[in-house]
């Protein structure tokens, strides 16, 4: 199926400045941040003074009658996979983005900084289940394929799960990979499938907040959606102890989501829908080298 002109044109224009950005600033961070799988023989050269004798080949030592040691060098390819939360809280934001652009953004600034390094990239879209999951190759066309989805692809559900989406990639990747994750973590009880997945690769936890979700201005009468219930509520934001409860609430589901991503033992990105959302990657890639 072709896909609308307007998202061809959406995808093209956000290639256009992530590769600005990835070639200005993000590829040489992201490229110094992740180390590759292991060490590959390279060549021989003479041992000088100070080199580590383990490395002396001396099979070539006798042949030669000079002393050589082997060189190696670092296996620069990465898997990448990048999984993304496409449940019904992502469709919310007061800043220039909702939660789920910025995930898709900032899922395009990786993706072209993998491409850029030779990396595979993979894409795995998930809600209460797995939704979509592209294999990872390299390849430019490959990523704006990923970049397509990311934009067109419509949820079958609007429900929250992480612990679906964490238990597939257990089982899909073979390979040790990368994985940064997408999401704003608003679920429970993932924290043992995210522990498990981050023993076995390298996990980044990105949570996406929006400054608003903490804070509930007073606007009188409303009638307020849950994002993924559908539930509609009438509710009075000019009462200051509604407010109040409010804002307990959410900090109280605030500080159990940080309790289990402390328990889930995997990096953590933090970033705000109404904020830059660079700086943040760019601080964590600086945090890691």
């Amino acid at each position: 199926m072709g896909l609308p002109p307007e998202v061809l044109k959406k995808v093209k224009l956000l290639e256009l400045n992530t590769r600005k950005l990835v070639n200005n600033l993000f590829a040489g961070e992201y490229h110094t941040a992740f180390k590759g799988q292991g060490m590959t023989f390279a060549d021989f050269r003479e041992y000088v003074p100070g080199d580590d004798v383990r490395s002396i080949s001396w099979p070539l030592t006798a042949r030669t009658g000079k002393t050589f040691i082997k060189t190696f060098e670092e296996e620069r390819e990465l898997t990448l996979i990048i999984a993304v939360d496409v449940s019904g809280s992502s469709d919310f934001g007061t800043g220039p983005y909702f939660k789920g652009e910025v995930m898709t953004h900032m899922a395009a600034l990786l993706a072209f900084s993998a491409v850029k390094n030779n990396d595979q990239i993979g894409l795995l879209l998930f809600s209460d289940q797995v939704e979509h999951f592209v294999p990872p190759k390299k390849g430019r066309g490959h990523v704006q394929r990923l970049l397509r989805d990311l934009y067109y692809y419509k949820p079958k559900s609007h429900n929250t799960k992480l612990s679906n989406g964490f238990s597939f990639l257990q089982g899909a990747l073979k390979k040790r990979a990368t994985i940064f994750v997408f999401s704003d973590f608003q679920d429970e009880g993932f924290d043992q499938s995210l522990r498990l997945l981050g023993r076995k690769h390298d996990v980044v936890a990105c949570v996406v907040n929006d400054a608003a979700e903490y804070s509930l201005p007073s606007m009188g009468v409303i009638e307020v959606q849950d994002a993924e219930t559908g539930e509609v509520l009438t509710v009075d934001t000019s009462s200051a102890s509604f407010r109040k409860e409010y804002e307990q609430a959410v900090q109280a589901r605030k500080e159990t989501r940080d309790k289990l991503l402390r328990k889930a033992q995997v990096d953590r990105v933090d970033v705000k829908s109404s904020e830059d959302f660079i700086d943040p990657l760019v601080a964590f890639f600086k945090k890691r080298k």
